[in-house]
């Protein structure tokens, strides 16, 4: 399958980035509404507010990220309800069509499968006591579904809605890709043998994505009042089973993708750490700094 660009187009409503906006994709039926609790009377009065759709609330409960995913035939009485018997959510997401085609099969299908997902990936707690059983269609309409919700987990976070985002790696998503590209991503090493740590990364898609069986540090060892959240990541990993723990030594159990260098050798060697400067180039002593040079220095 090549992989193919797509358009996003972003309307803030009222001109502030924190304030009400509309994400929209072409030729994608589908239409999101984001918005804060505080503007929840302007959002209930928009026309797709009328609509049958699913929609998401986020806030805080005890410190951490909270969530509750629903549906609904007439997504604004969901909501008025919700303001009265929930009171931590913080900011909603509205998911529904900008032809008003979602019926009420289409939506519990599409609520059960978010449930599902992000149960999965397990960024952030429910207020959903269960997983919804998925409706029954066609199995074209399954099709369908599927496929809007394919599109639906490219925008959620381009508006800054990550808990559907895995960081997970499968083995066959990432040997379609190297066949496609000619097996060209780049393999880096880490090792700190006095902590057990020897891992292995490969840059791909921008991402660094450490390879399942990196032996990794098994608690963090950093310092938990400086300002870094890796060791939230870290702590998430273990609880998870995604870093597989026995006893002094740790295990990275399936690929898993970073962001930086630096968020890649933080979470394996259980401390903040330079990551440019500790990857090596597999076989090589050459840094991921002085490989990225060399990149720069080729291209230009």
């Amino acid at each position: 399958m090549s992989i193919s660009g797509r358009s996003l187009e972003l309307f803030f409503v009222d001109g502030r980035p924190d304030g009400m906006l509309t994400a929209e994709v072409f030729d994608w039926t589908g239409h999101v509404l984001r918005f804060p609790r505080t503007q929840i009377k302007e959002a209930l009065a928009r026309p797709e507010a009328e609509h049958t759709g699913v929609y998401v609330l986020l806030g805080e409960k005890a410190g951490s990220p909270f969530a509750y995913i629903g549906e609904g035939e007439e997504v604004r009485s969901r909501l008025k309800d919700h303001v009265q018997k929930k009171d931590w959510w913080e900011t909603a997401v509205i998911i529904t069509t900008s032809s008003n085609k979602l019926h009420k099969a289409h939506v519990k299908y599409l609520e059960s499968r978010l449930v599902e997902i992000a149960r999965d990936v397990g960024a952030i707690s429910l207020e959903n006591g269960n997983t919804p059983p998925r409706s029954s269609l066609s199995e074209a309409s399954v099709a369908n579904m599927e496929a809007f919700l394919e599109t639906l987990m490219m925008v959620l976070p381009a508006i800054r809605v990550d808990m559907f985002l895995s960081k997970k790696r499968s083995k066959q998503n990432q040997s379609e890709v190297n066949v496609q590209r000619g097996n060209g991503h780049p393999t880096f090493e880490l090792s700190v043998p006095k902590n057990n740590v020897h891992a292995f990364a490969k840059l791909i898609d921008g991402e660094m994505v450490v390879q399942a069986g990196s032996k990794v540090r098994p608690t963090w060892a950093g310092d938990r009042k400086k300002k870094t959240h890796y060791f939230v990541i870290h702590d998430e990993l273990v609880a998870k089973g995604i870093i597989g723990v026995e006893g002094d030594n740790a295990e990275l159990l399936s690929d898993y993708a970073f962001s930086s260098p630096s968020a890649a050798a933080a979470i394996c060697t259980g401390r903040s750490t330079n990551g440019p400067k500790s990857w090596k180039l597999k076989g090589t002593n050459t840094t991921y700094a002085e490989w990225e040079e060399q990149q720069l220095e080729d291209t230009a």
